[in-house]
């Protein structure tokens, strides 16, 4: 701790010379900022100009071809919404002063109050209510430039994105040919360029070590070097410190300490390039390209953090026990330098793809770049098979065996396809798709890793919170006065939003994202267009509606599958509800689900709910003629789901049908005999027929025994022995009583009836069974026979007696 203590004296003495550092640039900029924000604008002369410029910039959007002049007409229509929503903003507290002098004047008298007003105060009335009236329409054409702005800088990014799309299929040249390599020796366009941004660069780093700003220079560098050397290291091991003390025994450490790894090593490495930046990049003078490049290289930052974080969160080299995903040690000590690479690599060639930008590189160099970006990923892709496969019969000839999952499987071979995919797309000259890939098994790789570790952290963090024996959930437990039940219903219900929240998330960036063509504000911002729903309002049946529709197909039962598992496995048990009751509100909730993404995936493809008229008419007329006994069985269905007249698990006779009901799906229910057979059963049936529900409200089983008896024996006896025979049976209840009954009384004999109650139906064959036996054994002992069946003996007459000898 005493470590810490040292680190964070160093960070405040930092920040202090810092904030107190006099530096008359930036007075001097505060002061003309405070002058502009004084002087008033005159809406009536701006706002006309920026209409002119918002024409045009769509004017000259649908002229250009470069992607730089794309991005910088995209600028200036985010700068021009800006501008107009703060001069609306301006307007609007003039606009209040107005009301508030109409309201000092009051409202003008009527001819019928015969209150006469002076000719100052209608002319003062008149000038205000003329003022008021253009007010409001300046903050109206305000409004109006500020949407018209927004809705032009999306179709700037959808038509980036597009371009984008249309450069992945181009053939620009192998890279085999000379062509690709040339403006590496022979680059007479470029050349003067990147030059001049050098200079630009130099007198950069020369003016950040003036005299005014070389000791702030100093203490910049200082600070990234702390940051980046000891910040790190120190705040991980206090949040491992935290983890081991001050967090519930379980998985929720792990979990914990994996994401802080994760976060300290994004801060870390963000806080360290913006800290050279600001070194060398934060004099006014500085040159205009030089401070873009190092803008974006600020944002590339933040992705090359999240790469190295998130690869030694997964590795977990210096607290191997703590490690989240089942790898073994050598393996994870083999991997620990790709995530660095991988963060260096993006980080240099998306700052290559920024620089290009900044000063408007050639098409050949800019190839160029994406080619080796391309080259440098797919060949790493393959050396990271190639060495965990090498490292995995290593371990195996040492008589060890390697733990390897399922996933890890599809990993490999997903990194093998797409690095030779990539390789295969340079030779053959597709530079921009070989691009492409490169950087979306990165993104791919980022997304799939940090589901992995938040999924964790809110499973596991939800069972802790929601957990009797941890000190949240018996605070929990003791505010609301929850049951021990209860809470881990909540645990559950928790667990499975969070975790349904994040699959939704990952779906949204997977298909609205891509490190290759976006900021993160385009795709923060496309993802808001997706779910606010728009880009839908057309029917437009094109390739990408297509993919999309087929993605939201997927996702939409594989979402409704996990919530459905997590149902019937997780949250469901844990209630009060019978095993029929929890069977068919699962069912229910995939029937409606179904329909659900069914809809969802019409509404991807771009079919508008009211274009639907004629689907519902055409099942209007397929009711009519061939789909009504369909449409009766489902309708019967949902009916014996909601009212439960039957249910799963009930014993049920229908049309001399017996046995349980297995299913009731949407058609038809399932019959399970006694066999083992099953009988498929409209549902229909079950409405309009007469249905014998032998278990419904847990109806008891009635055992009964007929036996005849001679007419001899001792009635007191033979009823004492079946009685007996019942009460010794464990299966018959002792309330009600077994009894007796004396039916009948024939020349056949006694006829008598032993009667005995069971728990349930089903046990009424087994134990009549088990009595019948026992009453043969215990009636055979006491020397008490059943009565025989009579017997007719017809006796010939002596005539016929001797008329048949005489025959013979």
């Amino acid at each position: 701790m005493s470590h810490l203590r040292k680190i964070f004296t160093i960070f405040f003495m930092i920040a202090t010379l810092l904030a107190s550092m006099p530096m008359a640039s930036a007075e001097d900029d505060s002061d003309q900022s405070g002058d502009t924000a004084a002087a008033k604008v005159d809406a009536s002369v701006e706002l006309p100009k920026m209409q002119v410029i918002l024409d045009k910039i769509k004017g000259q959007v649908s002229g250009v071809s470069d992607e730089s002049q794309l991005a910088q007409l995209n600028d200036m229509a985010v700068d021009l919404g800006e501008n107009a929503n703060t001069l609306s903003q301006n307007l609007v507290p003039q606009s209040q002063q107005v009301d508030a002098q109409l309201a000092v004047l009051g409202p003008a008298p009527t001819p019928a109050s015969g209150v006469k007003e002076t000719a100052d105060v209608t002319s003062k009335r008149r000038q205000l209510l003329a003022q008021k009236s253009r007010l409001d329409d300046q903050i109206k054409q305000a409004n109006a430039l500020q949407n018209g702005a927004s809705v032009l800088s999306s179709q700037i990014l959808n038509l980036r994105r597009d371009r984008l799309k249309n450069q992945v299929s181009l053939n620009t040249g192998s890279i085999l040919s000379a062509k690709f390599w040339q403006p590496l020796y022979n680059n007479p366009v470029d050349g003067p360029k990147i030059v001049g941004f050098a200079q630009d660069l130099k007198q950069s780093v020369l003016l950040s070590l003036s005299p005014d700003y070389r000791i702030g220079t100093g203490l910049w560098l200082l600070a990234a070097v702390l940051v980046m050397a000891l910040g790190r290291r120190y705040m991980e091991e206090f949040l491992a410190w935290v983890s081991i003390n001050k967090l519930t025994e379980g998985r929720f450490r792990r979990s914990f300490l994996a994401c802080a790894i994760a976060i300290t090593t994004l801060l870390a490495i963000t806080l360290c390039c913006n800290f050279l930046a600001l070194a060398f990049a934060r004099h006014p003078d500085s040159a205009d390209d030089v401070r873009d490049l190092v803008s974006s290289l600020g944002v590339q930052s933040i992705l090359a953090g999240l790469i190295a974080g998130l690869g030694r969160a997964f590795l977990s080299t210096r607290r191997p026990s703590w490690r989240l995903p089942v790898i073994n040690d050598d393996l994870a000590k083999a991997l620990k330098p790709f995530p660095i690479v991988i963060a260096t690599l993006v980080f240099i060639f998306q700052g290559l793809e920024a620089f290009n930008r900044a000063i408007e590189t050639s098409v050949s160099t800019t190839i160029l770049g994406n080619g080796l970006t391309a080259i440098l990923i797919g060949l790493l892709c393959l050396m990271m098979v190639i060495r965990t496969r090498r490292i995995r019969r290593k371990i195996e000839k040492t008589g060890h065996e390697v733990e390897r999952s399922r996933i890890a499987g599809l990993v490999d071979i997903a990194l093998i396809l797409t690095g030779i995919t990539i390789l295969i797309c340079l030779v053959i000259g597709y530079v921009g798709l070989a691009r492409y890939l490169s950087y979306e098994v990165i993104w791919v790789g980022i997304l799939f890793s940090t589901f992995y570790f938040l999924n964790a952290l809110a499973v596991d963090g939800c069972q802790v919170l929601f957990s009797t024996n941890s000190a949240p959930g018996k605070l929990v437990t003791r505010s609301l006065n929850l049951s021990e039940k209860t809470l881990l219903q909540l645990g559950s219900l928790f667990s499975g939003i969070l975790k349904s929240a994040l699959i939704i998330m990952l779906i949204l960036l997977l298909m609205n994202g891509t490190i290759s063509s976006s900021s993160p504000g385009e795709i923060l911002s496309r993802i808001i267009d997706f779910v606010a729903g728009r880009g839908l309002e057309k029917l437009n049946l094109i390739p990408s509606h297509v993919v999309m529709a087929i993605v939201t197909l997927v996702a939409g039962i594989y979402v409704l599958r996990s919530v459905r598992n997590w149902l019937d496995h997780d949250f469901l048990p844990q209630t009060s509800m019978d095993a029929g009751m929890r069977v068919s509100l699962v069912t229910l909730f995939s029937n409606i689900g179904y329909v659900l993404v069914i809809l969802m995936t019409l509404s991807a493809i771009g079919v508008q709910w009211n274009k639907l008229a004629w689907i519902v008419s055409a099942l209007s007329v397929g009711i009519g003629f061939g789909l009504q006994e369909i449409v009766k069985n489902f309708i019967s269905g949902l009916i014996l789901l909601t009212e439960r007249p039957v249910k799963v698990g009930d014993l049920v006779t229908i049309s001399g049908i017996e046995g349980d009901i297995r299913r009731i799906n949407v058609r038809a229910t399932e019959i399970l005999l006694t066999d083992k057979s099953t009988v498929i059963v409209p549902n229909s049936q079950f409405i309009s027929q007469n249905v014998r529900n032998a278990t419904m409200g847990n109806a008891q089983g009635v055992v009964t025994i007929p036996l005849t008896f001679p007419l001899d024996i001792d009635p007191v006896k033979v009823k004492d022995i079946l009685l007996s025979t019942f009460t010794d049976n464990e299966k018959i209840l002792d309330t009600p009583a077994p009894s007796v009954s004396f039916k009948d009384l024939s020349a056949q004999g006694i006829l008598l009836s032993v009667t005995g109650n069971v728990i349930s139906q089903r046990l009424i064959s087994s134990t009549r069974s088990e009595l019948l036996f026992d009453v043969l054994v215990r009636l055979r002992d006491a020397n008490i026979a059943l009565s025989s069946p009579q017997t007719m003996v017809i006796e010939q007459k002596a005539a016929e007696k001797e008329a048949s000898a005489n025959l013979e």
